[in-house]
């Protein structure tokens, strides 16, 4: 059942809003956007780092020599959203700023998933899912009103 990986994605889709108001108050007391985007990536990497080592061996030189080059820079793009996120939250709002990223990620998804590119299954685009876009853009526009 897709149940419980639905549900952590809902809680950790909850858990953005909070993060993005937590680098808000972070970025207003250091007064920069990419202090708290940098606070809020050390004390994430402390955390996975303290849960990794409790619970997995490093890898090896054959795995690490076996990721694609591309891969190695997905913390440039996290790093980015956290810092855009943090710089246009108060000028957008939680909902705004979500909703704009939501639709960001199905547009995105869209076109990697019908492509099957970056490791996913290639899944067509079709009509319904382009409605399911276009209804999510409606929402968009009705937000920002």
């Amino acid at each position: 059942m897709r149940l419980l990986p639905m549900l952590l994605a809902f809680t950790v889709g909850v858990g953005l809003v909070i993060q993005v108001g937590m680098n808000m108050a972070l970025s207003r007391a250091f007064g920069s956007p990419v202090a708290a985007s940098l606070v809020n990536f050390a004390v994430g990497t402390l955390a996975l780092g303290a849960f990794f080592v409790m619970r997995h061996d490093l890898p090896g030189r054959e795995q690490v020599a076996g990721v694609p080059l591309w891969a190695w820079f997905g913390g440039f793009l996290g790093a980015a959203y956290v810092t855009v996120a943090t710089l246009t939250g108060p000028r957008l709002g939680a909902m705004l700023l979500l909703a704009l990223t939501v639709a960001g990620q199905m547009v995105a998804s869209l076109v990697v998933d019908h492509n099957g590119w970056l490791g996913f299954a290639q899944q067509p685009v079709t009509a319904l899912r382009l409605i399911g876009v276009a209804f999510l853009v409606l929402g968009i526009f009705l937000i920002a009103r």
